[in-house]
């Protein structure tokens, strides 16, 4: 996918996302972006000053915050109204994600929207519940971090259900004839798998993240530090109370508008939410060609909310890459293919004279191998940049990283040989380790050993969560245990990557690695006997593992970010999160079995035309692993040529960026391209969202020129607004449709191509 996360989407681009990310993102949910780390912290800081919290020095963002003196002390902040509040909330974003993720490709996270209504709704409480037990009682910025736990919990998640799970239908690999509601009970599995695997595992890196390496790696989680800046401000007295209440305010009515504005216009979509302005021109020119050859390659605005939000939160860095990417993909290198031959479209005008020369340029599968689709071929391109762009960050950081292994396991090695000598028992080799110096400038670790997750959970946890993946995959997606192993593994190192980019760029880098862990159960699978659909579901399935692992990884980390700068227990934080996601286990399946019904088009590729979702992770997914398990990969060696140039020009920008452009020249930074940006929009099969992105990061940025106290308590307030409103206007779509009195028996599709928007 506020003062602080505007200074930083500012200097830097990106989360997301988030803040969205690239469900596969999200998306996903995906894109990196380079970030400006010594200003950034600068600028966060000065805006610390605006928001209330009279700090005359700049304020050390990798310590916990210094909290309002005034806060009454928080017993306990782990309550079951917190708890409530956040389920509920985070149910709201995962139906908004769903549907977000199916149009787009798309996830965004629910921390910030969670905190600000979470005040809202538990101030509420405490004024009417007074000293009542549950409801009323003292609220303070720790059971703030509470709500936004557990509503990032229950809003997670659902990436899975905008990508590996529809594309495992579109690929006939779960059989002929099959919808999703023949299936919900091995749905319902694959995601207890998925979820729970990657709260594990993940609980460990808080430690490694959040207190080892987060001042050496630049780690700022900017989403993460404006949620917990956020909370403080809102808890900050008086003053604080005041600008809460206005921020409160301002979401409300985004959200309020953004949802009513997605249900009225799928009554006159092509007035009130797609302007189709080429469709026009050839109308109004008598039906002339060469409008409606732009249209076709789905140049058009589209008045989405949710993205308009996006760019308001991503800045001009990122949303003009994303924008030159949809010009290059869609602009230039697709019709320069289509010109030369390379690639083809496929004539969708009905032999209709008046809509002579309207084409679909953005088909993924059963395509024929000799000429591919522009979209196909930009496919892999994007895919290369993306790994690059994201491996390279790891790469270039790896004496970091490797003094943080070795604390790690000094660490490991000290816990070892205390509980050797609380039995009265002795280890040399762990005694050794232990007393080895530590020259390390890691931050110390605010929480007490009570207040931590026991290793004993974690530990014991991943090793269920591990044997009940084998034995699902096993009986019911037929994959043996050695192939489960794998995928689980992937998911770890993936989530690693993950959440070491997201940290640094805002946007986690979850296409990449689902892409990558696709390719790699490619080779895996590859001679061992398969069928082509069985090969195919495997890949699928272990993508999901992988993405969905790395998902939950991301984001319970990113909250832990937020519980350390807030001063809240790790362990109750935690429970707040898994008691979250324990809600979106049967959330999410519930919404994805909601949308299919309404709209069978999602699983269903021969009824894509005129489906109102793009699905486009789906079909990238189902693309990879159709191109992975036959015995020809059906990519274009064109295509191929282009996708390492590609990758190679991410990697040496990333290298000049780190060890070229330092000190003096550190302020060009801000003018290289986001690659990460651009290989996202070629994902995409048109640039109608990078244009929405576009407009919101403009007035994103107009509006903080010209007037940043407004923008700094409104700006990030009424963009979660946006994007959660509009996604759960979505959900009143599908029950509309399921009802039989949707936009499209009781509306207009006047001012569309061909009378369908």
């Amino acid at each position: 996918m506020a003062t602080v996360k505007e200074a930083i989407a500012d200097k830097a681009p990106h989360s997301g996302v988030h803040p969205f990310s690239e469900s596969n993102p999200p998306v996903e949910n995906t894109a990196e972006l380079h970030v400006n780390e010594k200003d950034e912290t600068k600028v966060q800081n000065d805006d610390l000053k605006s928001e209330g919290t009279n700090e005359e020095e700049e304020e050390d963002l990798y310590l916990p915050l210094k909290m309002d003196p005034s806060i009454v002390h928080e017993e306990n902040p782990l309550t079951i109204r917190a708890v409530a509040v956040g389920c509920l909330l985070g149910a709201l974003v995962n139906a908004s994600n769903l549907y977000l993720g199916l149009r787009t490709g798309f996830t965004f996270s629910a921390n910030m929207f969670g905190a600000i209504f979470g005040y809202g709704i538990l101030t509420f409480l405490t004024r009417v519940g007074g000293h009542l037990p549950i409801i009323g009682g003292v609220f303070g910025p720790q059971e703030n971090s509470i709500v936004q736990a557990a509503a990032t919990g229950a809003g997670g998640i659902s990436g899975l259900f905008v990508a590996a799970i529809p594309a495992l239908y579109r690929t006939g690999s779960m059989g002929e004839g099959r919808n999703p509601r023949d299936d919900i009970g091995a749905i319902f599995t694959i995601t207890i798998v998925c979820s729970f695997i990657g709260l594990f595992y993940a609980t460990p890196l808080r430690k490694f993240f959040i207190i080892q390496v987060a001042r050496e790696l630049k780690l700022m989680f900017p989403t993460a530090t404006a949620v917990g800046l956020t909370i403080r401000s809102m808890h900050a007295g008086a003053a604080g109370s005041i600008a809460a209440m206005k921020k409160l305010k301002g979401l409300t009515y985004a959200f309020v508008f953004a949802l009513i504005h997605r249900i009225v216009s799928y009554y006159a979509v092509g007035i009130l939410y797609d302007w189709h302005v080429f469709t026009w021109i050839h109308i109004w020119s008598g039906y002339t060609s060469w409008a409606l050859n732009i249209e076709s390659w789905g140049w058009y605005i589209e008045l989405t909310p949710s993205f308009i939000g996006s760019g308001m939160l991503i800045g001009l860095n990122s949303a003009i890459s994303m924008f030159g990417g949809g010009v290059l993909a869609w602009g230039l290198i697709g019709p320069l293919l289509v010109h030369y031959g390379e690639c083809i479209g496929v004539d969708i005008s009905d032999d209709d004279p008046k809509w002579k020369g309207m084409y679909s340029f953005g088909k993924l599968i059963d395509q024929d191998k000799e000429t591919p689709s522009p979209r196909f071929w930009l496919l892999w391109p994007a895919v290369m940049v993306m790994i690059c762009s994201s491996m390279i960050e790891l790469f270039i950081q790896y004496k970091v990283i490797l003094a943080g292994m070795k604390t790690a396991w000094r660490e490991t090695c000290i816990t070892i040989n205390a509980k050797f000598v609380a039995r009265g028992k002795t280890s040399k080799f762990f005694a050794k380790q232990a007393e080895r110096p530590d020259n390390s400038n890691f931050i110390k670790d605010p929480a007490p050993p009570h207040e931590q997750v026991k290793h004993w959970v974690w530990i014991s946890g991943t090793i269920f969560s591990a044997v009940l993946a084998i034995i699902v995959f096993h009986f019911q997606w037929e994959m043996n245990p050695g192939l489960t192993i794998l995928a689980v593994v992937l998911a770890f190192l993936f989530s690693f990557l993950a959440i070491q980019i997201g940290a640094v760029t805002d946007q986690t880098p979850l296409t990449a690695a689902a892409k990558a862990s696709q390719l790699i159960f490619g080779g895996a699978t590859s001679g061992s006997g398969y069928s082509i659909l069985h090969a195919q579901k495997l890949n699928l399935v272990a993508g999901g593992l992988a993405a969905g692992g790395a998902n939950v990884a991301t984001d319970l980390t990113s909250d832990f970010r937020t519980g350390f700068l807030i001063g809240t227990s790790p362990v109750k934080q935690w429970i707040a999160q898994a008691i979250g996601t324990f809600f979106a286990i049967w959330i999410a399946p519930g919404l994805f079995v909601l949308f299919t019904s309404a709209y069978p088009c999602i699983y269903d590729a021969s009824l894509a035309k005129g489906c109102p979702f793009m699905v486009p992770s789906v079909s990238a997914w189902a693309a990879v692993a159709q191109a992975v398990t036959v015995p020809n990969i059906p990519i274009p060696l064109s295509s191929g040529i282009f996708a390492v140039v590609m990758g190679v020009v991410s990697i040496i920008q990333a290298i000049v960026r780190h060890q070229y452009l330092v000190g003096d020249r550190e302020k060009y930074r801000e003018w290289l391209p986001n690659w990460g940006a651009i290989a996202l929009s070629w994902v995409i099969p048109a640039p109608v969202f990078a244009n929405a992105a576009l407009i919101g990061a403009v007035a994103a940025a107009i509006w903080r020129k010209y007037n940043f106290r407004t923008w700094e308590i409104y700006g990030y307030a009424i963009a979660a607004g946006f994007i959660a409103g509009e996604g759960l206007g979505g959900v009143f779509g599908a029950v509309l449709t399921l009802a039989g009195v949707d936009g499209a028996t009781k509306g207009t599709n006047i001012a569309c191509p061909m009378n369908s928007c």
